[in-house]
């Protein structure tokens, strides 16, 4: 920044600092007297004697003229009368090219307690969507490296994917392999509430070194305070904003929008909002939209985003999933049934779609991928029948196809974690071995 920006700069400054007081503390929320704030604006909670020692916490709402507040790293040492100071902003972090390799927490520090990297910029966490007349058309398909999403659930450069299963299914491991073999410039990746002892794991076993070397990793797991996992969704969307900003094609993969959810549920419950369907609170279904609108293309660049949602007892209808699915531009449902058959990655390509697929893939590779789709509904229509023996060959000539085709269709849509198959090998694969009706 030269001399004159920073003379600019200077009307804008505010020469007073707002002060509170801590009244009182109810279980996830502060309480206090001031200062004067906005909703969404950070707030420091000094705590001791020394004002170096501050907690960092934000504004929520407010209750017969008090301020509510949330902290981002617990309520421990606060006690009645803490000063409470406002910022005047909300959360910033620190972004640039130098987090690349990196894994932070919500506010943007590296966990491994290093000094953040010189030469980053200041960027909001919280920002609206694109304009939707500002948005580029998805013409472009991009490469995952998975060969059943390639080849029947194509994905575009900006596109907004769901990915729906319960635990142990193998969303992470899906997740893993779209890291190291999609084509993309940069992956940004949000563990929110997950175990503590999975981030270590999916970094080390999940990811690799191959895999972090174009990643960056924002993690708040789930012993973290409510608010730190909002913000920990909230900072990974602003990194690949940022990037997508300097005309990057960024992935960003969120696990799991479910776990984000619950945690706008417990703050929505803590400030007194009425729970609704499941307890789901309305500032949840108000939040999801707003968050996941923010992916998806703009003039720059791309973000092209996964996120992965937690069926409760997979029932796809559930209210969080039932939301979700219809913010985004598709959804690859993982089947508990095809994962215990030892068929990795488990997507049931017959619940699942690409809502842009049609728009980016040439005629000859739609018809193979509704010749596969055809068979294998064929098949599972008449499999009970099949499996028992009372099927008798001749009695449907689409059935007997079926028949025939399914071993070579689960062995096309089988893929070894360690196996990358590019786009155009892929496609070329289905329409020889599908293609012609």
């Amino acid at each position: 920044m030269d001399a004159r920006s920073l003379i600019d700069e200077v009307p804008k400054l505010n020469p007073y600092k707002m002060y509170g007081k801590v009244t009182r503390v109810v279980g996830l929320t502060i309480e206090s007297k001031g200062p004067q704030a906005s909703v969404g604006d950070l707030c420091h909670i000094i705590i001791g004697k020394r004002e170096k020692n501050k907690v960092k916490a934000e504004v929520v709402g407010f209750r017969d003229e008090n301020v509510l507040l949330m902290p981002l790293h617990g309520t421990t040492d606060i006690a009645p009368g803490s000063l409470v100071e406002a910022t005047g902003h909300p959360l910033e972090v620190k972004v640039g090219s130098g987090l690349v390799g990196k894994v932070i927490d919500g506010c943007g520090i590296p966990l491994d307690g290093s000094d953040l990297p010189k030469g980053l910029s200041s960027f909001p966490t919280d920002n609206n969507p694109p304009n939707p007349l500002e948005r580029p058309r998805i013409e472009e398909a991009m490469s995952i490296g998975v060969r059943s999403i390639d080849s029947l659930l194509t994905v575009g450069k900006g596109q907004r994917v769901g990915i729906f299963a319960g635990t142990g299914v193998g969303k992470s491991t899906l997740l893993a392999m779209i890291v190291k073999n999609s084509s993309a410039d940069l992956n940004v990746i949000a563990l929110i509430g997950e175990r503590g002892r999975e981030v270590k794991d999916f970094i080390e076993r999940d990811l690799g070194p191959e895999g972090l070397k174009k990643t960056i990793l924002v993690v708040a797991t789930s012993d973290q305070p409510a608010l730190m996992r909002i913000k920990g969704a909230m900072t990974a969307t602003a990194v690949a904003e940022y990037f997508r900003n300097q005309g990057l094609h960024v992935n960003l993969m969120m696990d799991s929008v479910t776990r984000f959810a619950m945690a706008q549920r417990e703050i929505g419950l803590a400030v007194g909002e009425p729970p609704t369907t499941k307890g789901y609170t309305p500032s949840v279904f108000a939040l999801l939209p707003k968050l996941l609108e923010r992916s998806g293309t703009n003039q720059s660049g791309s973000i092209t985003a996964f996120y992965t949602v937690l069926v409760d007892g997979d029932d796809l209808n559930e209210p969080i999933s039932d939301s979700v699915r219809g913010i985004l531009d598709g959804h690859f449902v993982l089947d508990r049934k095809l994962a215990n058959k030892g068929q990795f990655p488990a997507i049931n390509v017959l619940k699942s779609i690409s809502r842009v697929m049609n728009d980016i893939v040439s005629p000859e590779h739609r018809q193979a991928a509704d010749t596969l789709r055809k068979l294998l509904a064929a098949y599972y229509e008449s499999e009970d029948l099949i499996n028992i023996g009372a099927y008798k060959r001749g009695s449907s000539r689409e059935v007997d196809r079926a028949i025939q085709a399914y071993p070579k269709i689960v062995a096309f849509l089988k893929q070894q974690t360690d196996e990358n198959v590019h786009l155009e090998d892929a496609v070329k694969s289905l329409i020889d071995q599908f293609g012609g009706g």
